[in-house]
């Protein structure tokens, strides 16, 4: 059973959500503030977590600091609606995903289940591609999911070693933001959605450059992004 440790102070959402949750065959802890978040983080063993940003005492934006000095466990931050500069800052601390509040509990089961299906791939998706791929110095160990460069693992989240897998697998071929969205994240590119643009720009500074000083990750304005070879 999927664990999700769900985190808001929000008491009568998080009842609300966790009973939605569970009826669709989830395991749900909840932590109402971000203190008491920290201190459940490794006990709960989640295989992932709902974080609110805006909380008393610690808010999520620490809490997401904290998870991600400790844990590669895939998170999907709750924001406020047309808060983007919280949504773009918790991308860059390493969120895999953001869903504005206030949000259905369908619509949050939907996401997570498509995380989920992003960042645990079945052995039957591992199958179909090759195990390993090599693009120069970069390699790509999908059965793993682990990125290496010139031998050197690369601290990808789950999130973001999808993106780099999409990118590497069209190796010389343009791919638009939309594809990346719903191959990478799960879902379709909405309008104003820069997850994807801040997903590759972390990617990016993750990656060693080639000897001219180019990454390997190129934009193509208007189309999107593209994968060279040196």
């Amino acid at each position: 059973m999927t664990s999700v440790l769900l985190i808001d102070d929000d008491f009568e959402l998080t009842a609300l959500l966790g009973e939605y949750l569970e009826q669709q065959g989830f395991r749900v802890s909840v932590a109402g503030d971000g203190e008491r978040a920290l201190g459940r983080i490794l006990d709960a063993r989640a295989d992932i977590v709902v974080l609110d940003i805006m909380m008393p005492k610690v808010d999520g934006l620490a809490v997401l600091r904290r998870i991600r000095s400790e844990s590669s466990v895939p998170v999907l931050m709750l924001t406020a609606r047309g808060d983007e500069a919280d949504r773009i800052m918790g991308l860059n601390l390493g969120a895999d995903d953001y869903l504005a509040k206030p949000c259905s509990p369908a619509e949050l089961a939907a996401r997570i289940r498509a995380i989920l299906r992003r960042t645990l791939p079945s052995e039957s998706q591992v199958s179909e591609s090759a195990s390993v791929q090599r693009e120069g110095a970069l390699s790509i160990d999908r059965q793993r999911r682990l990125a290496t460069w010139a031998g050197t693992p690369l601290a990808l989240t789950g999130v973001e070693f999808n993106l780099l897998d999409v990118l590497v697998s069209q190796t010389g071929k343009p791919v638009s933001r939309a594809d990346l969205s719903l191959q990478g994240l799960g879902r379709p590119l909405a309008a104003y959605d820069r997850a994807v643009d801040v997903h590759v720009s972390s990617i990016r500074q993750k990656l060693s450059t080639f000897d001219d000083g180019r990454s390997p990750i190129q934009s193509l304005r208007g189309v999107g992004y593209v994968f060279v070879r040196e």
